[in-house]
């Protein structure tokens, strides 16, 4: 991994944020996409942007930064913050590094460079799966995928649909196999019908689901959460 680790600043305290932005800067494997101050807009804004890791303070008022983590969906975060007593917290939502304030130099580079080491970890674990579609033998990467149905003219077959808004059709594939092939923490079947990435998911409820795509009407794809399958789906949410 060659390209710099691009991340998501996030301090509501002006003074704090600036601090953490300037020495960030001073890291040369580090470039800083966006500081916030404000953890709702963070949220609101980070699925449109690349993003590899986020160094989050945790207390905040509203939101704090421990909720804000775990609605990261698995995005490596380092916490900072002037209190110790959140340590064993950050620790069980598997942050990469605990920094205390005021944040010293070398901390955040031993900080950054776990991170690294994380990320390269993963970095050559397969990104898509080749398989027969509609349109021949396609690369249908991981990243892209937003939702997968049973084709309604043959059950056989599944129905991709991508972020973009395309779709191919599966030819021949069973949701075993699929759910086998899939990256298991990005990926979950909701119905005997149904696969959704995690990170499509906008809202849900006890038995329905909300993704970030539009359905054919054009409003938010609306999906059903079955008894069966919503004991596995809120583990893989919470995880």
């Amino acid at each position: 991994m060659n390209t710099k680790l691009k991340c998501l600043l996030l301090d509501d305290e002006l003074q704090g944020l600036a601090y953490l932005k300037l020495l960030c800067e001073q890291i040369p494997e580090l470039e800083v996409v966006r500081a916030y101050n404000d953890p709702r807009m963070l949220l609101k804004e980070f699925q449109e942007m690349e993003c590899d890791l986020c160094i989050l303070d945790i207390e905040m008022p509203g939101l704090n930064g421990l909720q804000v983590s775990s609605m990261l969906k698995g995005i490596p975060v380092i916490f900072i913050t002037a209190y110790k007593e959140y340590a064993m917290d950050a620790f069980e939502l598997d942050a990469v590094d605990y920094l205390q304030k005021p944040v010293q130099f070398n901390r955040l580079q031993q900080a950054i460079q776990k991170a690294l080491n994380r990320i390269e970890s993963n970095y050559y674990k397969p990104k898509y799966i080749q398989l027969n579609t509609d349109k021949g033998k396609t690369l249908i990467y991981f990243d892209q995928l937003a939702y997968i149905k049973t084709s309604e003219t043959d059950s056989r077959d599944k129905v991709a649909r991508m972020h973009d808004g395309s779709s191919l059709v599966l030819k021949n594939i069973t949701f075993e196999k699929l759910i086998a092939l899939l990256p298991a923490g990005q990926f979950c079947q909701i119905n005997k019908r149904e696969i959704v990435a995690l990170k499509s998911v906008h809202f849900f409820s006890h038995n329905e689901i909300t993704m970030r795509i539009q359905g054919e009407n054009g409003q938010p794809l609306m999906v059903t959460l079955s008894e069966m399958y919503r004991k596995n789906f809120i583990q893989h949410i919470k995880s």
